[in-house]
Order: C-alpha cells, then structure tokens, then sequence
C-alpha cells in the first residue's frame, strides 16, 4: 500500500473546503473496518485512506502548514498504513464509567499482545503490539494500543481462496473466542493483503 506523501495531503485551505465530504466518506470506509470483540474492545483496522484523514484533522487542529511539523505527522501515521503482508489497527478498551475504567486497565495489563487473527487451517497470529512506544506500565494497560498482524504469504494465499477469518483475545481477565468475521469486514480488510504471491 503506498506510503502519503506531503504532495498529495490537501492544503488546509483545500482540506476546509471539501472537509465535510471527506469525512464522510472515511466513516462510511471505517464502518467495515470495525470490529467488536467482547463488549469492551474494539479493533479499527487501519489503511491508507484512515490514516490520511488522522493526518489531515490533525494538521487542521494544530493549524500546521510548515514542511517540518507536516512530515512530522506524516513520520507518527505512516508507520500505520498496512505494507501488503499484514494488518494494523487502532484497538480501543471501552468502560464508560471511570472508576470501572481505572479497575479494568489495571487487571487488562498484556491484553494487547494476547488479541489473535486466525486463517482457517493456520495457527492463530498474535499481534505485535505498540512498536512505537510502551503504551503499559506495572500498574495498568493504556486504553488504545496499536497493532500489527503479520501474516504468512500462505495464509493470505488461503484467504484469497476463501478461507474464513476469525478473532478473539485469550487473556485471563478479559477471553473472547474465536468470532468469525462477517464478509464485510473481510472483504474489506483483503484489500489491505496486496502482497504479490509470486514472488
């Protein structure tokens, strides 16, 4: 998938007129790029198309036009954009009230390197979990972390054949079996798998 590049953001001025439009069309995108496991967690599988709209609000916000502080997002949020082999994703620990929040993350510790994608016929995939930083410490787990599933060039084979797709979490405090994902949000998640199997 290919990486953005500064040339092809939208200045702000571009962005603040056709800004509506676009984010529209990036929650309609999200909308089978989501995934439930449990009540409690939630997977956004990340592409090129999310990651330029976090890149675009972002420089809105900060109000940044300078080359540096532009390649400075484009540095964070690059890294994010799928590399044809495998899948990244934004997970999200969910409890709306704050006292069960505080409970939670501190017994969820590790919860993020125990979430799984599993090829039918293959061996669960772990995620590798927060390359960019240490998003836990001893004390408790942090409520967003950022995954990568890296997956065998079987395995995409397996899955370009029709093979189903399914999800879960084995931690202790917090086991969600394998759910198999509905064919929207594999259909859309296949397309993050451009790998060339040829080669």
């Amino acid at each position: 998938m290919p990486q953005i590049t500064r040339s092809s953001l939208m200045t702000l001025e571009d962005y603040a007129k056709s800004r509506q439009e676009f984010r529209a069309r990036v929650m309609a995108h999200k909308r089978n790029r989501k995934i439930h496991l449990g009540t409690n967690v939630t997977l956004i599988f990340e592409d090129e198309l999310t990651m330029r709209y976090q890149i675009q609000e972002m420089l809105r916000v900060e109000k940044i036009f300078e080359e540096a502080g532009i390649e400075e997002e484009l540095e964070a949020y690059n890294p994010l954009v799928p590399d044809g082999t495998n899948w990244k994703a934004t997970m999200m620990i969910e409890y709306p009230d704050p006292v069960e929040r505080v409970a939670r993350l501190a017994e969820l510790i590790g919860i993020e390197d125990k979430v799984w994608v599993k090829v039918n016929g293959f061996d669960p995939v772990y995620a590798i979990a927060d390359e960019d930083l240490d998003r836990e410490n001893e004390k408790k787990t942090a409520s967003v972390h950022f995954l990568r599933f890296e997956l065998g060039l079987e395995m995409i084979k397996a899955l370009r054949e029709g093979a189903s797709l399914s999800m879960g979490i084995d931690h202790s405090a917090y086991k969600v079996p394998g759910q198999e994902v509905e064919a929207a949000a594999r259909n859309a998640l296949m397309n993050d798998l451009t790998a060339d199997l040829a080669g």
